[in-house]
């Protein structure tokens, strides 16, 4: 998972790489059709007209689609859940908050967060192998505060799914030498349920391809870190060009794999982070 400070990036910023920025002209457009959308849907659903507020919805996703390239832009191009390009499928611009109807852990289903199917903070970038299984999905904490039209207070719900444009929930996860998601040392009971059940829901450990690359990430970063310490224990005993050379390439290497653009950088900043060489917990951005 990767921490997008979705919060604070709009699509005519011009410091995205890879973007070509919108005007204002063109997103104050695209923010009043969703403001009029979601007066439309409310209206709809004053008069109990779930089925047309639905509908009226699913006819509009090309307004959501609008902004997938901008999203896969902040990213790199990488799912936000699972941090690949391709291993995930494809990619859709998901609603973190479902926008018809959402489903306890039981599977019993409550109305959907409709008023947010076209706020763009409620969109994330996931590859469909995580999108589909999760589908309507998002259970509360028994007791949890529950968001309404009428009543609205996300930032209150005490929710499973981690979400990676928090940065404290990104925080709670960590990796195993063997590609596996697991909770981050120190975190509480109900944070290592969160990740666990996130992990679960969303395919993150379950999908062979994407724990065996990031396995052979942790392996690649591991071999870096012992040439690293060969290089500079060589080093130690005096000049030697080709181990100077060797810890200048291993620097190289350890940038580049754990810069956000790269995929599955956070497994790589993870390793460096278990083996603790200071040295190179520096390069780490």
């Amino acid at each position: 998972m990767i921490f997008i400070d979705l919060e604070h990036k709009k699509p005519t910023d011009e410091d995205i790489p890879g973007w070509m920025p919108w005007t204002q002209a063109q997103w104050a457009a695209w923010l009043a059709k969703s403001k009029q959308l979601v007066a439309d849907m409310a209206t709809l659903d004053a008069a109990g007209k779930r089925d047309e507020r639905n509908a009226l919805i699913a006819d509009n996703s090309s307004h959501w689609g609008a902004l997938k390239e901008w999203m896969l832009a902040l990213s790199g191009g990488k799912c936000w859940f699972s941090e690949v390009r391709e291993l995930y499928s494809h990619y859709d611009v998901e609603h973190f908050r479902p926008k018809r109807e959402a489903r306890a852990l039981d599977g019993t289903a409550r109305d959907g967060y409709w008023w947010l199917a076209f706020e763009y903070m409620n969109f994330r970038v996931c590859g469909n192998v995580g999108n589909r299984k999760k589908g309507g999905w998002f259970p509360l904490k028994d007791g949890s505060l529950c968001s309404s039209y009428t009543v609205p207070c996300e930032e209150s719900e005490a929710r499973y799914l981690l979400d990676p444009i928090d940065d404290d929930d990104v925080s709670l996860i960590a990796f195993d030498e063997e590609g596996k998601i697991i909770p981050a040392p120190g975190t509480s009971d109900w944070e290592q349920e969160r990740v666990n059940v996130t992990v679960q829901r969303l395919k993150l450990n379950e999908h062979g391809p994407l724990a065996e690359e990031r396995r052979k990430v942790w392996q690649k970063v591991n071999r870096l870190i012992e040439d690293f310490y060969a290089a500079k224990a060589k080093c130690s005993h005096g000049n030697n060009p080709a181990a100077k050379a060797k810890l200048l390439e291993v620097r190289s290497r350890v940038r580049e794999m754990t810069k956000r653009s790269a995929e599955l950088s956070a497994v790589a900043r993870c390793c460096i982070q278990m083996r603790n060489e200071q040295q190179l917990l520096s390069l780490v951005s």
